[in-house]
């Protein structure tokens, strides 16, 4: 092999080991920020000013839950998707019309925001 095709193979080696790195650092970015997202959740579904899932339900890391709710296990085999899991907590009402859960979207208890961080705690569960 020349010289000037070793040196466009190395150079292109180069090119790809850095992209790769450079999407490396990307995920890295990614998952830190969504790990944030998740215990922003978290923190929203504890707070009892604001989400306050444990006066209903039984939540691993939670202290002094309720049992009115069933305990928030396996979310993600119990919704079949993320979607399906935000609609549960922004209108539970659509799902089971005698249901206790309070609408926390239709009746703006807390922020589309905070709904779409609880859902990605609740989704870790």
């Amino acid at each position: 092999m020349r010289n000037s095709a070793k040196s466009i193979l190395a150079a292109t080696a180069v090119s790809a080991l850095l992209a790769m790195s450079d999407q490396g650092a990307a995920l890295a970015a990614h998952t830190e920020e969504h790990a944030t997202i998740i215990e922003q959740g978290k923190e929203i579904a504890f707070d009892r000013r604001r989400g306050n899932c444990l006066a209903c339900h039984a939540i691993p890391g939670g202290v002094s839950p309720g049992n009115i709710g069933p305990p928030l296990i396996v979310m993600n085999k119990r919704f079949p998707s993320k979607e399906k899991l935000r609609e549960q907590i922004w209108d539970p009402g659509q799902a089971n019309p005698d249901t206790m859960m309070p609408p926390f979207g239709r009746h703006m208890i807390l922020t589309e925001d905070e709904i779409n961080k609880v859902v990605e705690f609740v989704w870790t569960l």
